[in-house]
């Protein structure tokens, strides 16, 4: 596998993919033609246009996956597989309504470089159960692609201190998913990202993304970007992983 996993598409102050752009360049190094998933938003058309146009910059052409058989084709031909950010419940209902998900999974598992952002790295893990969205649709189930051993949070925030806020934190949600599971978690910020090369598929046939050990060899992870990395781990403590650092997980 080969996949990059971007907590955010965008940096404030920054452009679309403008602060992973060096990453997005090597992952895509040679390829033609790039199959881009915009089931997360509801503007697909507009949001398939936003990313042609970043690729196109890189001298890469992007052809839009639509729901179904011809969506299944594209995926099938390209060179490549980006899926973008949005709603994560969304993204994971029109992907299994689709029956997208093992095509995109049987690509990535084969070799096929694998770009997510925002949703699109949250459906690389095991399930969507650490997703920030609001369920606005309801997927047949919470399993995504399977395609790392552990669990992931984009746009992590840690608390603020001086914040009156008296709700849940996004560590306290995640301690609770913790409590119910034993998938480790993956707190991604803002502006950081995850290589990943390796992993197998280990038997042929399964259903997709089951959140069982063994299922996959563990594949080399590796933390990219500005910022260190949140671990959480069920009956251990929280620890930070420094940008630049190889993942132990699960």
């Amino acid at each position: 596998m080969r996949l990059l996993l971007l907590s955010n598409s965008t940096n404030f102050g920054g452009g679309y993919l403008d602060h992973a752009l060096p990453a997005i360049e090597g992952l895509f190094r040679g390829l033609r033609r790039v199959a881009f998933v915009p089931f997360a938003l509801a503007d697909q058309a507009g949001y398939f246009e936003r990313a042609r146009k970043r690729l196109q910059d890189l001298g890469i052409e992007a052809a839009r996956v639509v729901e179904g058989a011809p969506g299944r084709r594209t995926i099938e031909d390209a060179d490549g597989v980006f899926v973008g950010g949005g709603n994560t419940f969304r993204l994971l209902e029109r992907l299994q309504r689709s029956e997208l998900l093992a095509p995109i999974r049987s690509r990535a598992l084969g070799g096929t470089p694998y770009l997510g952002a925002s949703a699109g790295t949250v459906i690389a893990a095991p399930t969507i159960k650490t997703t920030n969205d609001m369920p606005i649709v309801q997927p047949a189930s919470f399993e995504a692609l399977g395609l790392v051993p552990f669990q992931i949070n984009c746009h992590y925030l840690d608390p603020e201190p001086a914040s009156r806020h008296m709700g849940e934190t996004r560590e306290t949600r995640l301690r609770e998913y913790l409590e119910e599971n034993d998938t480790p978690v993956v707190g991604l910020r803002e502006g950081s990202w995850l290589e990943v090369e390796g992993g197998s598929a280990g038997e042929a046939g399964g259903a997709v993304g089951r959140e069982k050990a063994g299922r996959l060899a563990p594949p080399q992870t590796r933390l990219r970007g500005p910022l260190a990395a949140r671990i959480f781990r069920r009956g251990a403590e929280p620890v930070e992983c420094p940008p630049g650092s190889a993942l132990e997980l699960p």
